[in-house]
């Protein structure tokens, strides 16, 4: 496993949250209902928060490890990623409020990646 990839992955998702944040902050105001906001801002913190979990796998990967659980948990990172904060950018600029059912499977792939991230470690080295 390539720990620079990771890098690279959580570099990119990080830099799209602070861009996306911030465009929630000054270019939605006043274009779109208050609860859309909400859901921006909501999207954009768990956007950051699981783009430093990429590192984690970068840092991890550069550790004994068991390799298809890391893999794993930074492809659900990556799912996670696209499900909940896509679902939720995507509510607030469509309206589309169905949107929000995909919202959870997202938090559910971060449930699943934070658990593999947690057992890929090896025991005892």
């Amino acid at each position: 496993m390539n720990p620079s990839r990771w890098v690279t992955g959580g570099g990119v998702a990080l830099a799209l949250a602070v861009a996306l944040g911030a465009f929630g902050a000054h270019g939605l105001r006043g274009r779109v209902p208050d609860q859309a906001l909400v859901w921006w801002q909501t999207a954009s913190q768990y956007h950051a928060w699981h783009g430093l979990a990429l590192f984690a796998i970068a840092f991890v990967a550069t550790r004994p490890h068991r390799p298809r659980l890391l893999a794993a948990s930074g492809w659900l990172f990556v799912a996670g990623l696209a499900l909940f904060s896509g679902s939720l950018y995507g509510m607030t600029l469509t309206g589309h409020r169905w949107l929000g059912m995909v919202t959870p499977l997202g938090g559910t792939a971060w449930i699943a990646a934070w658990a593999l991230l947690a057992a890929a470690p090896r025991r005892g080295t």
